[in-house]
């Protein structure tokens, strides 16, 4: 079973060997925790995910990842991934649940023993956040991603207890 842990604070923070980024598909910086993890990662970061090629427009589609290394940050890589607009997609858990694992899959390939997410989809997107929580807790717990410490940023007590209360009833 993953060694999961859901911690209230900063994710730009952690002292981990990958940090999640919650992007938008052009990798560009923005609000939220993209905004917070591009200024705490400084122009490197930026310079970094134009190295990405684009395709049409677009260099990280919905529900996937690409990694870059962190600027400034403590860990080695800040994954990219694209989570679902909660009401413009039909299936936006199935969309979730690979955000989730295409970044876990990034980071084994890489060689990361550690991984920080955000609540990938939870602001502007729009995503209830209970239910991100189960679907985020349940990609996490599947076994082939047992070899990785997984920990949850959230922001605010509210997210905080929300999320503990989703592994909490995984756990028993």
């Amino acid at each position: 079973m993953p060694n999961l842990h859901i911690i209230e604070g900063d994710i730009t923070l952690a002292t981990v060997d990958a940090i999640v980024n919650a992007a938008d598909p052009m990798l560009l910086g923005g609000g939220g925790v993209d905004g917070a993890i591009h200024q705490a990662a400084g122009p490197t970061l930026l310079s970094e995910c134009l190295k990405i090629k684009a395709v049409r427009k677009i260099r990280c589609p919905v529900g996937e990842a690409r990694i870059t290394a962190a600027g400034n940050l403590a860990s080695r890589y800040v994954i990219h991934t694209v989570g679902p607009k909660y009401h413009r997609e039909e299936q936006p858990q199935k969309l979730l649940a690979a955000a989730y694992r295409q970044s876990l899959s990034l980071a084994l390939e890489n060689n990361c023993q550690s991984i920080a997410f955000p609540a990938i989809s939870c602001g502007a997107y729009g995503y209830p956040i209970r239910e991100a929580a189960e679907v985020a807790i349940q990609t996490c717990l599947a076994d082939e991603f047992k070899n990785i410490d997984i920990l949850f940023y959230l922001y605010g007590q509210k997210n905080y207890s929300i999320w503990q209360s989703v592994l909490d009833k995984k756990n028993r």
